[in-house]
């Protein structure tokens, strides 16, 4: 070939390219595709995954059966013991991860998960891609399902991560939304089972406000028939219709869920006390002042583990404020197992990306 300033370069002859296209160059045809039915975009249905098909999505915990769960936890202690036993599941692929709002465990064990399943993280926020600005959800959804293996979202709306799964042909992950948090709720049941032994002999009880963490968590006990108390401030309890329906599941799996406003009734002859933070970023200061002075008598001590068993164990999802939901004595002393907690979201993670990955999950049929 002649690269110089002269006539652009003959092209060699390559006779299996108009074929392995589809077309015939020579002759001026264009090359031709097969036909593809991606169902009628006014239509949401079109993208629902069919009836009989393994699960695809992770939107909430309650999205789970009994043996998903067993399976996640079992396929996680796996993932613990030899981490790169499935370095291959995302060889030469990719996974999309879009964080909303700051992360630390999440973020970090989802992109340390993807590596070791032999994959590359695209860690995104919102200033990265045009998520609900500039292009719709669904389009966008579209778009990277066809770049993508798996897509993890950590945002606001929990309509948004339904809206996105609906359009998406990959698997989506809710990485922490408004309402749910079911991939720390994995990791919670995981921490108590290694730390207390038969889930369905354990008894944990949450005190603090009835958010995500404490939404998922009661789902995961419903499943699994761990025993499930909460004790929170009048105003700050979980909303009635997902109480109704966990303690449907925990009636069918042996468990018992029990709601109040007492931190030691709640805390009676529980395995676990599991606390979470009052404030949140971007609270203003009269929220920030309202919720303080509600939570104060809630703040996890000695004094709570008094009415637990002898040998009880302090959860937390972090990050956690001593002196504030946990005292430090309880936090940095003995009973705590935080961090071996924040350790199994990596496990957990990889279990919940390989079992989406492949096909692994049956999805709860309730």
């Amino acid at each position: 070939m002649d690269f110089g300033f002269g006539s652009p370069p003959a092209l060699p002859n390559t006779p299996q390219l108009p074929k392995l296209l589809g077309g015939d160059f020579s002759s001026g045809h264009p090359p031709t595709f097969p036909e593809r039915n991606y169902g009628d975009r006014s239509n949401m249905a079109d993208y629902k995954r069919p009836l009989g098909n393994p699960m695809k999505d992770l939107l909430k915990t309650s999205d789970l059966s009994r043996a998903d769960f067993k399976y996640l936890l079992a396929r996680a202690v796996k993932f613990k013991a030899k981490p790169y036993q499935r370095r291959t599941a995302l060889q030469n692929d990719s996974v999309a991860l879009y964080f909303n709002k700051p992360s630390t465990r999440t973020r970090v064990s989802f992109e340390t998960a993807v590596g070791r399943l032999g994959g590359t993280p695209i860690t995104m926020g919102p200033l990265d891609v045009q998520l609900g600005r500039g292009e719709t959800i669904e389009d966008t959804a579209r778009v990277l399902s066809r770049f993508v293996r798996a897509f993890v979202i950590r945002t606001f709306k929990d309509e948004d991560v339904e809206r996105f799964a609906a359009a998406a042909s990959i698997p989506v992950i809710n990485a922490l939304t408004d309402g749910h948090h079911p991939c720390q709720s994995v990791a919670d049941l995981m921490t108590l089972a290694e730390q207390r032994g038969p889930l369905d002999k354990c008894k944990v009880a949450y005190i603090g406000d009835g958010n995500n963490v404490a939404v998922s968590l009661m789902e995961a006990a419903a499943i699994m028939g761990t025993s499930f108390a909460i004790a929170s401030p009048k105003g700050y309890h979980m909303p009635e219709a997902l109480v109704a329906a966990a303690r449907t599941v925990a009636k069918k799996s042996g468990g018992e869920i029990s709601i109040s406003d007492d931190p030691e009734e709640a805390a009676r002859d529980a395995d676990a006390i599991y606390g979470d933070v009052w404030l949140s970023m971007g609270d203003a200061d009269a929220t920030k002042a309202l919720r303080q002075a509600a939570f104060a008598a809630y703040q996890i001590t000695e004094k709570t583990f008094a009415h637990a068993k002898p040998d009880a164990i302090l959860m937390h999802c972090l990050p956690a404020h001593r002196g504030e939901e946990v005292s430090a004595e309880v936090a940095d002393g003995p009973r705590s197992v935080i961090f071996d907690q924040a350790e199994n979201r990596l496990h957990t993670a990889a279990a919940i990306l390989y079992a989406l990955l492949e096909g692994k999950l049956e999805g709860a049929k309730r």
